[in-house]
């Protein structure tokens, strides 16, 4: 699930945050860049709360949110999200090879890295098909 530009910067803030943040915490660190309400930022958590995007933990009378997942997971989680909506295998290898096409020489190295690193440590699992889960393919014979 794709966030919008005030649960990108709300988010942005808990990430950076090494502990859980309370509405009057996160809304002081977005008030320094930006005219914002008390009761927005409590509705942006409640509801990013209710998408499971962040944890709610009480504390006292207020509550405090922490990210669920890492910046990390949760764009490649976004990325699968889109990926599992193709229906057809073909069109899913298309829609790869055309990210692959599309981001910078820097990030092309990164996927490289990563599939060799997934490569050697675990074998066999890169080379399933992209209409496979990693695992469910068959050794060849």
């Amino acid at each position: 699930m794709a966030l919008g530009e005030l649960e990108r910067d709300v988010m942005d803030r808990l990430w950076a945050s090494p502990h859980p943040l309370t509405v009057r915490e996160v809304h002081e660190l977005l008030a320094g860049h930006r005219k914002i309400a008390y009761t927005t930022v409590m509705t942006v958590l409640d509801r990013l709360a209710k998408k499971g995007v962040v944890t709610q933990e009480r504390a006292g009378r207020a509550f405090r949110y922490a990210p669920a997942a890492s910046r990390e997971q949760m764009v490649a989680d976004l990325m699968l999200d889109a990926l599992g909506g193709v229906p057809a295998a073909g069109d899913r290898q298309a829609a790869l090879v055309h990210f692959v096409g599309s981001v910078s020489p820097a990030e092309a190295a990164a996927l490289r890295e990563a599939l060799d690193a997934l490569a050697t440590r675990e074998p066999g699992a890169a080379r399933g098909r992209v209409d496979e889960p990693a695992g469910d393919s068959a050794p060849a014979s």
